[in-house]
C-alpha cells in the first residue's frame, strides 16, 4: 500500500509580515496608551484649567502690555496675533518637557520592566508616549486657542489649517517628550530630570521666535534659534493660524526629522532606563 505525500501545512492566514505586524503593533500601543491619557483627562479635568493658567497670563499680561506699548516690531500683524501661536507651541513645550519624570515613576512602580519583555518593541513603547504627550498637548491647545479668541485674536478657520496645527503639535511635543526620555534614560533620576528640564524649558522658548521675530535677535542667538526645533513649530503654527509667511515645507520637514531621531535615541536609551 503506496503512502500518499502528505502536503506542507497551510500558512496560518493571521501569519504578517514583520513590517505589517510591527506597524499593527505600533498602532495598537498607540492607541492603547492615548486611550489611557484621554480617560486620565477625562477623571481630572482640572488638570486642563490649572495648566491654562501660565499660558493665559502670558496671553492676558504679557501680550496686552506689549501690543499697547509696539514695543516689538511685528509689521502689520497685531502683536497679540504674533505671540498666541507662541504660547501655544510653549503649552505643548511644557506639558512635554516633563514626560520622561512618568518614565521614571513606571520604572519605580516596576510597570516599565514588564512592558520591556513583552514582544511590543521599544520604538513603539516610546512612540506611544510621544503620541500620548501630543494628545495632552493638542487637548492644552484647545484652552488656549478659546481663550486667545476670547481677546480678539484673529486666527484661521480653515479645517486643513487646523489639521496643520495638530500635526505641528503632536511633531513638536513628540521631540521634547522623547528628549525628556532621554535625559531621564541618562540621569536616571527624578530630581535630576526635573532640575534639568527647568533649567533647559526657559532658554528653550527664549531662544526661538516665539515671543520676538528673528529680526530682533542678536547674531550668536540667531544661530542658537535656527537649531531650535521650538523655533520650526512657532513658524509652522503662526503661518497657519495667523498667516504670516513660513516655509512649511521646511518647518515640518524639521519637526519630522527631529521627532523620528528622538523617539530613536529614545529607544536606545530605554534598557538603560529600566535597568536605573
Amino acid at each position: 500500500m503506496s503512502l500518499l505525500p502528505v502536503a506542507p501545512p497551510a500558512a496560518s492566514a493571521d501569519a504578517e509580515p514583520g513590517p505589517f505586524a510591527l506597524a499593527r503593533t505600533f498602532a495598537s500601543r498607540i492607541a492603547t496608551t492615548c486611550l489611557v491619557e484621554l480617560q486620565k483627562l477625562r477623571h481630572d479635568r482640572t488638570e486642563l484649567v490649572t495648566r491654562a493658567i501660565q499660558p493665559a497670563l502670558w496671553l492676558l499680561v504679557f501680550g496686552q502690555v506689549f501690543t499697547r506699548i509696539h514695543a516689538i516690531p511685528t509689521g502689520s500683524t497685531p502683536y497679540l496675533d504674533f505671540l498666541a501661536p507662541g504660547i501655544l507651541a510653549q503649552s505643548a513645550l511644557f506639558i512635554a518637557i516633563f514626560y520622561g519624570i512618568q518614565i521614571i515613576w513606571e520604572r519605580d512602580a516596576g510597570v516599565l520592566a514588564k512592558l520591556l519583555v513583552t514582544p511590543t518593541p521599544r520604538i513603539a513603547l516610546v512612540g506611544a508616549k510621544a503620541f500620548a504627550a501630543g494628545v495632552r498637548a493638542v487637548a492644552q491647545a484647545v484652552v488656549v486657542l478659546i481663550l486667545a479668541l476670547i481677546l480678539g485674536v484673529h486666527l484661521a478657520t480653515n479645517p486643513l489649517k487646523l489639521l496643520g496645527l495638530v500635526v505641528a503639535l503632536l511633531l513638536g511635543s513628540a521631540f521634547f517628550c522623547c528628549l525628556s526620555i532621554t535625559i531621564a534614560g541618562l540621569v536616571l533620576s527624578r530630581d535630576r530630570l526635573m532640575g534639568i528640564g527647568q533649567a533647559i524649558t526657559m532658554p528653550l522658548f527664549f531662544a526661538s521666535n516665539a515671543l520676538y521675530p528673528v529680526q530682533l535677535m542678536p547674531g550668536w542667538l540667531q544661530v542658537v534659534n535656527h537649531i531650535n526645533p521650538l523655533s520650526y513649530e512657532v513658524e509652522a503654527l503662526r503661518g497657519l493660524l495667523v498667516g504670516t509667511s513660513a516655509r512649511l515645507a521646511l518647518d515640518f520637514g524639521v519637526l519630522l526629522v527631529a521627532a523620528f531621531a528622538m523617539i530613536a535615541i529614545a529607544s536606545a536609551l530605554l534598557p538603560r532606563l529600566a535597568r536605573g
